[in-house]
């Protein structure tokens, strides 16, 4: 049933009087009203929970007071916006039901007023205040309006020739079909009263409306104009046809290359097939599909990546170098299989990027130069780079081989893919279909007389022996591993059987890492950190009182998440003859640990994060997210004084 609901768009940027309206949006409470006028809610009843609300410190909505007290439910608020005539502002709706604050309402409608054309539901995914698909939900399954993905839904042309292209443009709607009880047309935003009068002047007041996102309304736009639509072109089949299938997966890579997402995620769900991107560390929701264009996306992506698309029950690996429209990208593709079917991830490796200078990293000064004194300036043994997935390990060796790259050396690597490619060194991507192995490669390398060896990652033991015993045999070694710190890597290598006396007098260097994002540099302010705050980073209150770290209030150069680039944490370890000795006995990685932070001086993940915060670069919930609290950290002057602050 098509919803009655009549909701208003905020106009509150026409005239500097009604921007008193934005005030106190919670005080009208339209919808509770609406629920007392239903019989669902007494009079009684909401007195009561409006004190309740009132005596709140923390901001949540009246409604989800009223649902905590267990005097209404999600579904009855849903039947009775659907069975009832309401006028509601899109904002203040959004703000009663309790997805956005009073704020954001308030920061959205200052940009309407600094430029008008701005429509409020896209500024409120635009400024990340609201998810896209919460909105959409809201629309479609709160209100009731059907919700179409234009990606697959056909298009009646005759209908479109009705009004010119810049009129669907400006108002961000099209007509699709004719219906029964009249034409359906997809709105970008169906509460639009603009877009409403705009598309009945064209189709008359009998017109079914339905919410579409307005990147698929102006694609099906593009597709037109393009004449790739042709009139009365109807499948009597219900799955997308290869052109959309085409244009669907080279849209994602195009979007995910202009949003600088280093990952793209496509997973089937048990209704939809769901799109997300990996920025500065963190999932953020694109877009989702219908679920039958799974397979049809997942074959184009795997004829691309050269997988083999006959096999649907069985782990797959790929790469797929991308050109389109100007976008140059080089993907390493994995197809993993579900019980929903297959979910693909697209990693966008950093062939195209720049490459950082070992200065870049944002290591601490005295972290910095101890790695290249005794690490990379170490004439032989091995240099292991490790933390887990994501934690920037490939740019931070790439980074140290740049630094070592000098026409008296010679550098060759093993890499499975290579990322970037470096004038000047041999480098050697894997490639097991035609015999090209690690094993096969690891055995030639020492062959071809080299000064330094990159090893991608130490993936198993044989990788493992080799680096060692190309670190007996005179040469420099680099590495990645996957472990939890510095330590950690000494305690996996006992574990792959490698012989602890080995190990003792080989490794040279662990560098451990992990990625936190930067404060917005346009919006921070001061942050007091809470006792409950110090208490979690480990400091007693009265040691570390009045600390003051930053946070990022959010403003648009960020997108209003607060936060603009990621920056490395480091941890460093440089064996002592000591720690040698606690590897040689087998000591428990508390114990290795131990010895490490007393004698040569180890400042750990958490301390070298404390250290940053401190000076403004990242945030107290960064630190919390991101990195190991294994220790107490020592006092922030301590900590200063060891990390060589500038």
């Amino acid at each position: 049933m098509m919803a009655k609901v009549r909701v208003e768009m905020e106009h509150e940027t026409q005239n500097d009087n009604n921007t008193e309206r934005t005030v106190s949006v919670e005080n009208r409470n339209e919808i509770a009203q609406l629920l007392v006028s239903s019989g669902i809610l007494s009079e009684d009843h909401l007195k009561y929970a409006q004190r309740v609300h009132a005596k709140l410190t923390s901001k949540r909505s009246l409604l989800s007071v009223l649902e905590e007290l267990q005097y209404i439910s999600l579904e009855q608020v849903r039947e009775a916006l659907q069975a009832n005539p309401v006028s509601v502002p899109l904002g203040s709706l959004l703000v009663e039901l309790g997805y956005i604050s009073e704020q954001d309402l308030a920061t959205v409608l200052e940009s309407q007023r600094e430029n008008k054309s701005n429509k409020m539901g896209r500024l409120l995914v635009d400024l990340h205040l609201i998810a896209e698909n919460d909105l959409l939900r809201i629309l479609s399954y709160q209100l009731g309006f059907p919700f179409i993905e234009m990606a697959v839904t056909e298009i009646d042309l005759h209908l479109v020739q009705r009004a010119p292209q810049k009129l669907y443009r400006e108002n961000l709607f099209l007509p699709l079909s004719q219906e029964e009880n009249g034409i359906l047309i997809a709105f970008a935003d169906p509460l639009n009263q603009d877009s409403l009068r705009a598309a009945r002047q064209v189709f008359g007041k009998n017109i079914v409306c339905g919410i579409a996102r307005e990147q698929g309304i102006l694609e099906a736009l593009n597709r037109i104009a393009k004449g790739s639509l042709k009139e009365n072109d109807k499948s009597d089949h219900t799955e997308p046809s290869d052109n959309i299938i085409v244009q669907a997966v080279n849209s994602i890579l195009i979007e995910a290359n202009k949003q600088g997402a280093s990952d793209v995620h496509i997973e089937p769900m048990r209704d939809r097939l769901q799109v997300r991107f990996r920025q500065d560390g963190v999932l953020i929701p694109f877009k989702d599909l219908p679920l039958d264009m799974a397979p049809g996306l997942t074959s184009r992506i795997k004829i691309m990546a050269g997988a083999d698309i006959a096999e649907r029950r069985r782990h797959q690996d790929g790469r797929i170098f991308f050109e389109e429209q100007g976008v140059l990208l080089d993907l390493r593709v994995s197809i993993y299989a579900t019980i929903h079917g297959e979910k693909v991830v697209m990693r966008l490796l950093g062939a195209q990027n720049e490459l950082l200078t070992i200065k870049e990293l944002g290591m601490a000064p005295g972290i910095l130069q101890r790695f290249k004194e005794e690490g990379l300036d170490a004439p032989s043994g091995v240099v292991i780079i490790t933390g887990p997935t994501g934690s920037g390990k490939t740019s931070t060796l790439y980074s140290a081989v740049n630094h070592l790259n000098t026409p008296t050396r010679s550098i060759i690597t093993a890499e499975d893919p290579v990322e970037y490619v470096i004038d000047g060194i041999a480098q050697c991507s894997i490639n097991p279909k035609i015999n090209v192995t690690f094993e096969e490669t690891l055995k030639h390398i020492v062959r071809q007389d080299p000064d330094i060896i990159v090893i991608g990652e130490i993936r198993d033991k044989f990788s493992a022996e080799m680096a060692i015993e190309a670190a007996l045999t005179g040469h420099q070694v680099l590495t990645t591993f996957h472990t939890e710190d510095s330590t950690g890597a000494l305690l996996r290598l006992l574990d792959m059987d490698i012989e602890a006396f080995l190990i003792a007098s080989t490794v040279v260097s662990v560098l451990a890492q992990r990625l936190v994002r930067k404060i917005c540099p346009s919006c921070n302010e001061d942050h007091l950190l809470t006792p409950d705050e110090l208490r979690r980073l480990g400091y007693k209150p009265k040691e570390a009182a009045g600390l003051v770290f930053q946070k990022g209030r959010g403003c648009r150069h960020c997108n209003f998440t607060g936060y603009k680039g990621r920056i490395a944490i480091h941890e460093l370890l440089v064996p002592s003859e000591l720690v040698k000795d606690a590897v040689i006995a087998r000591k428990t990685s508390y114990e290795i640990r131990k010895v490490s932070t007393e004698t040569t001086g180890l400042v750990s993940l958490l301390e070298d994060g404390i250290f940053k915060a401190s000076r403004g670069i990242t945030t107290f919930n960064e630190i919390i997210r991101q990195l190991p609290r294994l220790d107490r950290p020592r006092p922030i002057a301590e900590l200063k004084r060891m990390l060589g602050e500038e």
